[in-house]
């Protein structure tokens, strides 16, 4: 399979939630878009089976040729090369789930040729390539989507609903861990491959950006390849973010947690879908001569079960067929591109002051 090189275009920004007018985001037909899955590993079979299952799935393209025969057999799409695809009117949009290295390359080739894209976390692996997506995606109207798969969890909205109601009080500290062994990869380190989620998390309950970000990353398999990586998010009015990630752990952990002025509550994804979201009503009282903590029971948050991917898939269609920015669209893709490109300077900067005090 070959990739096709497309080009940059300048732009002008647009929030989340406003229609756009133009033949991008409302299509000649104004119909929701047959879409072609552009690389269809572990990650693609998925993508390629919920786009399957909206009724929307026109190809798929890999490599692979078995993979193709695969998918063609099982969800009656057809294969197809890059070029074929971007050249083919019929089809209006394409999931990119390519190595990331790849992710600018397809991207832009997609929009050139007149096509929306989702484009599987992370957008890119640095800053400047980000901005060029969503740059040439408003340039030429068209929806610009990332896979940050969380925001449509039915787990962390209902965190989120407990934020922005006020039953947690003023957010005082958020605390993220994704850690579990494996998978390693060769292309990004762990600041790349896991820690998209918990800073698109993090910023949709801090309500904006950090004002400081420091970070540490710690390469045990290869020196230059961090394997666990440590983030620290100051936020304005004071509030702090701590963001562990590692795929160099014993055991699988998916849990972010809201230290609140009220109350605490956390969103584990291990645990079954009666307890993914608990309210812990804690007390603790600086009355008095000395601080008194009271524990109290976690108590349950009624979580609906649904497949977040499904939902991610569903809500791309939809914007792409009304002309709404998605929740994930370049705003907040290119905030957390932000927080990731500022991370992966400080951990530079350490690693440099590291090597330095020990030469």
């Amino acid at each position: 399979m070959r990739y096709t090189r497309g080009r940059s275009q300048a732009g002008t920004s647009s929030a989340p939630g406003r229609a756009r007018a133009g033949k991008g985001y409302m299509d000649a037909q104004n119909e929701t878009p047959r879409v072609a899955v552009i690389g269809c590993g572990a990650w693609g079979r998925n993508i390629a089976r919920c786009f399957a299952t909206l009724g929307r799935l026109e190809a798929v393209v890999d490599p692979n040729a078995e993979t193709v025969e695969s998918l063609t057999a099982l969800f009656g799409c057809r294969g197809a090369s890059v070029e074929e695809v971007l050249a083919d009117e019929t089809i209006g949009a394409v999931a990119i789930a390519t190595p990331p290295s790849l992710h600018r390359e397809v991207a832009l080739a997609a929009i050139a040729a007149g096509k929306h894209v989702y484009i599987e976390k992370p957008l890119t692996l640095n800053y400047p390539d980000a901005l060029a997506v969503a740059e040439a995606a408003r340039a030429a109207d068209r929806v610009m989507m990332t896979g940050h798969i969380l925001q449509f969890h039915n787990g962390f909205r209902a965190l989120k609903e407990l934020v922005t109601s006020g039953r947690l009080g003023e957010v005082r500290r958020v605390h993220a861990n994704r850690l579990n062994l494996g998978a390693v990869r060769k292309e990004e380190d762990a600041l790349w491959c896991l820690a998209p989620h918990d800073v698109s998390m993090t910023l949709a309950l801090m309500g904006g950006s950090p004002e400081t970000v420091e970070a540490f990353g710690e390469g045990h398999l290869r020196r230059d390849t961090a394997d666990a990586v440590t983030m620290r998010l100051g936020f304005p009015g004071g509030s702090q973010a701590m963001i562990h990630v590692s795929w160099l752990h014993p055991f699988k952990e998916h849990r972010i947690s809201v230290i609140g002025s009220k109350a605490m509550a956390v969103f584990d994804d291990c645990l079954p879908w009666d307890r993914k979201v608990q309210i812990y009503p804690h007390q603790v009282s600086l009355d008095g001569g000395s601080p008194t903590v009271v524990r109290a029971d976690p108590v349950p948050v009624d979580v609906e079960p649904a497949e977040p991917l499904l939902a991610e898939c569903a809500h791309f269609l939809e914007c792409c067929a009304s002309g709404v920015e998605p929740i994930t669209g370049a705003t907040e893709a290119l905030a957390v591109m932000d927080v990731l490109h500022r991370s992966a300077l400080s951990m530079t900067d350490h690693q440099v002051h590291a090597a330095r005090a020990s030469a």
